[in-house]
């Protein structure tokens, strides 16, 4: 799947991965091909490791903060939502935070959703085939796995 395929797929979110929008990503997914489904996991993947940078990963989360005043981090599962609701946001706004990372920022608000993105290829997949998925893509979306956007590892 080329990028500009899957950045017409995440368009018909309308910017948010609300769970009726993933839902309804899902179903027009699995009305491709396998290698679609398959090929828009592995842009999704990816996208999300791009963003798996320490200039993201480090910033607190928007409107929150510790007892004491102080910013409240991010954890590994807010981050990795934050970078799926930058994703859903469209290619604009994902291309824009790797030259401003402010820009990031409000994606780490508990007001945006980015969790239900995760599932969609598993969902259009099952669909489509009647199987769960096993596809294991290229790249890891998991926080902090993307070692060249970590240049000081987190203890």
């Amino acid at each position: 799947m080329t990028w500009a395929e899957f950045w017409a797929l995440i368009a018909t979110l309308d910017g948010e991965a609300t769970e009726e929008n993933c839902h309804r990503l899902a179903a027009e997914l699995s009305r491709r091909p396998v290698p679609d489904i398959i090929g828009f996991a592995e842009r999704h993947t990816e996208g999300l490791h791009r963003l798996d940078q320490e200039q993201f990963g480090t910033l607190p989360v928007a409107g929150m903060t510790l007892p004491d005043g102080t910013p409240f981090p991010q954890s590994s599962d807010v981050f990795l939502y934050a970078r799926c609701a930058v994703v859903a946001a469209g290619r604009p706004v994902w291309e824009s935070v790797f030259s401003d990372a402010d820009a990031f920022a409000p994606f780490t608000s508990t007001e945006y959703e980015g969790e239900h993105l995760l599932y969609v290829p598993d969902q259009a997949y099952q669909r489509a085939t009647g199987r769960q998925w096993d596809h294991t893509t290229r790249y890891s979306y998991e926080s902090c796995s993307n070692h060249d956007g970590w240049p000081h590892p987190r203890a």
